[in-house]
């Protein structure tokens, strides 16, 4: 199909959706059917005011159509899932590389810092465990050329709390529903499979098996406030119906309940833990002083960790951007010159901030023209990216300093906006102009030298409203969605 067909097909997928969109009758009707299916399939979250509390949920924000999403793009995000994968193993293994790059990270970083001490103690003292767990998602939008192509282009890769796979398990039968009652049981039919849940307890469960003790438990470490339970709830339960104990417990729990015994195997309340899955423990308000004893405790376990702390710091913007350099890729993945190809095509510009010249042009290149940018700090989670003005003021502010080395610069990717209706419970129903981020989750096991699996665990698409520079689902600005492939 020529580029011209394409648009053409677009535009006429488009058009279908704006019937709804533009006709007031029809779209009461759809939100109202959306909500209800919304509940009625488990798109669930707590409330803002009772975050601990399951007595009263709402419905997970999410889109009331799904958005169009070039299947070219879809495709090729999932078949470089598995280069990916592997690439964040290997670069999790090269102690001289994460030296390498986060060197300069650590001065400046106090929370990236933290984490590389902890990484340099436990290496010295022996990594206990050959079986490595990862449990990633890579994020992608959609660029839109000047002549109207589109092509895929990474965002960044989470290596640790990847979220929403349980959500993203229940939403397509939410979006197939509403394209019935908005009598289109085709395109309803087109609406993809999808169960991240499952495919990411997989992973987990093949880790405990290896683990070798059936009397030993999934450890969940969670957040204090666990608004978005209901998303881990999903996971768990497909641990529980392989008769895997699942606990859940935050890191103050583990310094005061939990121990090592002589062979390092930990233990909370006495129940043997064979594999730790962090859903809490990526950004610096996660950590207390006592925190930080207690993650220190679990990686120095012989207990499996989703994600260990080397393979945390690969997620690091840096990694991100000194991975983007010539030649680095094929030092990791020296015999697989296809998975470099596939790999570097998702790449968008990717600058450093170093002290020196080349960090000295990258900041006066985001100076003189900041709204073709993106400045990211060393950071997982939505809400910490700058954008536009504020880029200026602050590289103005600490061009002089290696201050400038706790972030990287990223060529700001421009998708085509579109037009769909974001439903948050207690808001005004409104058309938006919208864009999208695509995410695959990424499964694989090592134990020892050997991978014994690398998939593709599934997808999340989530949309924001243009006005919204930065944040996920979670922070409260973009919400879940489907992919409707065009």
């Amino acid at each position: 199909m020529s580029e011209t067909e394409q648009e053409k097909e677009m535009m006429l997928d488009f058009a279908v959706w704006e019937d709804g969109l533009n006709n007031e009758e029809t779209l009461k009707e759809l939100v109202v059917a959306a909500k209800d299916a919304a509940l009625l399939h488990g798109v669930l979250m707590r409330t803002k005011e009772e975050p601990n509390a399951s007595e009263i949920v709402n419905y997970a924000p999410f889109t009331l159509l799904p958005s169009p999403v070039p299947r070219a793009c879809f495709d090729q995000a999932k078949a470089v899932q598995r280069d990916f994968n592997l690439l964040v193993d290997t670069v999790s293994q090269s102690t001289e590389f994460l030296e390498q790059v986060l060197t300069s990270v650590v001065k400046v970083d106090d929370f990236t810092a933290r984490l590389f001490k902890i990484y340099k103690q436990v290496l010295q003292e022996g990594i206990e465990q050959p079986i490595v767990l990862g449990l990633n998602r890579s994020d992608y939008m959609f660029e839109c050329g000047e002549d109207g192509s589109t092509s895929l282009k990474q965002i960044e890769i989470n290596t640790i709390a990847a979220s929403f796979g349980g959500l993203a398990s229940k939403t397509p039968a939410v979006h197939r529903h509403v394209l019935r009652v908005f009598g289109k049981p085709e395109e309803a039919s087109k609406i993809l499979p999808n169960n991240p849940s499952k495919d990411l307890a997989e992973g987990i469960a093949k880790s405990w098996q290896l683990y070798g003790s059936n009397r030993a438990a999934v450890l969940f470490l969670v957040e204090d406030e666990q608004r978005n339970i209901l998303d881990q709830r999903y996971v768990e339960a497909e641990l529980w119906d392989r008769n895997i104990r699942v606990i859940r417990r935050q890191f103050v729990y583990v310094s005061d309940r939990g121990s090592l015994d002589k062979d390092r195997r930990l233990f909370i309340d006495g129940q043997e833990i064979a594999v730790i899955y962090y859903r809490s423990g990526y950004e610096p308000q996660n950590y207390t002083k006592q925190n930080w004893e207690a993650r220190l405790l679990m990686e120095q376990s012989k207990a499996v960790k989703c994600p260990n702390i080397a393979t945390q710091l690969v997620g690091a913007k840096k990694v991100q951007q000194e991975l983007a350099r010539p030649g680095v890729l094929e030092k990791f993945l020296p015999n697989n010159p296809e998975a470099v190809s596939r790999i570097r095509s998702t790449f968008t510009g990717l600058y450093t901030l170093a002290i020196g010249e080349e960090g000295d042009s990258t900041v006066a290149m985001a100076i003189s023209d900041p709204d073709r940018f993106v400045l990211k700090p060393q950071r997982e989670g939505g809400g910490n990216n700058i954008y536009g003005e504020d880029i200026r003021k602050v590289l103005l502010k600490i061009k002089g300093s290696q201050e400038r080395e706790a972030y990287i610069l990223m060529d700001k990717i421009q998708p085509k906006p579109v037009r769909n209706c974001l439903l948050r419970a207690g808001t005004p129903v409104r058309v938006s102009e919208c864009i999208s981020e695509l995410g695959m989750y990424g499964v694989y096991v090592r134990h020892g030298k050997k991978m014994v699996m690398n998939e593709c665990g599934g997808h999340l698409l989530r949309t924001k409203s243009i006005e919204h520079a930065d944040g996920g689902v979670a922070a409260g600005v973009a919400v879940l969605d489907n992919p409707y492939l065009i």
